[in-house]
């Protein structure tokens, strides 16, 4: 997500890893407009984490491959670059 820096300069790229550290950056930035879960394997329990936390969450979103889990909206693409694009388009649209 480094390569992201910069890449457009009204978006801030916040980067968190697991439960509590993610619980921590939505608590403390509660104008985050989305969130991006790429830790395919701790996803399920970072999502749970945050709905329990805040039921009204910004929205959720997953690169395609990765696990299903209800709520979470699926990007068509893997590459960060491309899934930042994308998620970009969805908030806009």
């Amino acid at each position: 997500m480094e390569r992201l820096t910069g890449h457009d300069p009204s978006v801030e790229v916040l980067r968190a890893s697991g439960v509590e550290d993610t619980l921590e950056k939505l608590g403390r930035n509660r104008r985050i407009d989305a969130v991006l879960l790429l830790d395919r394997e701790g996803s399920r329990a970072i999502v749970e984490g945050i709905r329990d936390d805040n039921p009204a969450h910004p929205p959720l979103f997953a690169p395609e491959g990765g696990p299903s889990i209800p709520g979470v909206r699926v990007l068509a693409a893997r590459e960060p670059e491309t899934l930042f694009e994308l998620l970009l388009a969805t908030l806009e649209s």
